[in-house]
C-alpha cells in the first residue's frame, strides 16, 4: 500500500468516525434542540431529505469501495493529470466540513451571529463542490469503467451530490432562518 491509499484510507476511517461520532455527540448532547436543526424546512419536504440521505450514505460505501478496489494510487489520473491524492482533497473536503456542521448549526441556534451563518454555508458549499468534483472526476479520470461497482458508484455519487450540494447546500439553508 502506498503513501497516498494509506492517507485514503486513514482519512476515511478517522474522518468517517469523527463524522459519525460529531453526529451522535452532537444530537445526545443537544437533545431539546434537535428539531430546530431542521430550521423552516416544510414537512412536505422532509421525507425527501430522509430518502436521499439514506441513498447518498449507501453511495458513499460505493463509490468508496470502488476507489479502495479498482483504483490504482500509482497510475490513477484525474481530470486527465491529476494523481491520487486529488482524490484524498476531495474526501478532506467532504469528510472535515461534515465533522464539523452539527456543532456550529447548533452554536448557531443558540447564538445566531452572521460570522457562524458564513462559514456555516461556507462548509456547506465545501462539501457540495468536493462531491460534484468528485462525480466530475470518475467521468473525467482513466478509471476501470468495466464493473458493475463503478456504475453503482455513479449512481450512488449522483445521490450524494443531490444530498450534499442540491439539499444541503442550497434548500435547507434557504429554509432556515438567518
Amino acid at each position: 500500500m502506498n503513501k497516498q491509499s494509506l492517507i485514503f484510507l486513514l482519512l476515511n476511517l478517522t474522518g468517517g468516525s469523527a463524522v459519525l461520532g460529531s453526529y451522535a455527540h452532537g444530537l445526545l448532547k443537544n437533545t431539546e434542540l434537535r428539531g430546530e436543526l431542521w430550521g423552516a424546512v416544510p414537512d412536505h419536504i422532509r421525507p425527501y431529505y430522509t430518502i436521499c440521505m439514506f441513498l447518498a450514505v449507501i453511495g458513499y460505501f460505493f463509490f468508496t469501495g470502488y476507489i479502495l478496489i479498482h483504483v490504482s494510487a500509482d497510475s490513477v489520473k484525474l481530470f486527465g493529470h491529476y494523481g491520487f491524492w486529488a482524490i484524498n482533497i476531495l474526501y478532506a473536503g467532504i469528510i472535515i466540513p461534515s465533522a464539523i456542521w452539527i456543532y456550529l448549526t447548533f452554536a448557531m441556534i443558540e447564538n445566531p451571529t452572521p460570522l457562524l451563518w458564513i462559514i456555516i454555508r461556507l462548509i456547506l458549499f465545501t462539501v457540495g463542490f468536493s462531491s460534484v468534483a468528485l462525480l466530475a472526476s470518475f467521468f473525467t479520470s482513466n478509471f476501470d469503467r468495466s464493473s458493475w461497482l463503478y456504475f453503482a458508484s455513479i449512481i450512488g455519487l449522483i445521490f450524494f451530490c443531490i444530498q450534499t450540494m442540491f439539499l444541503d447546500a442550497l434548500i435547507w439553508p434557504y429554509y432556515y432562518p438567518k
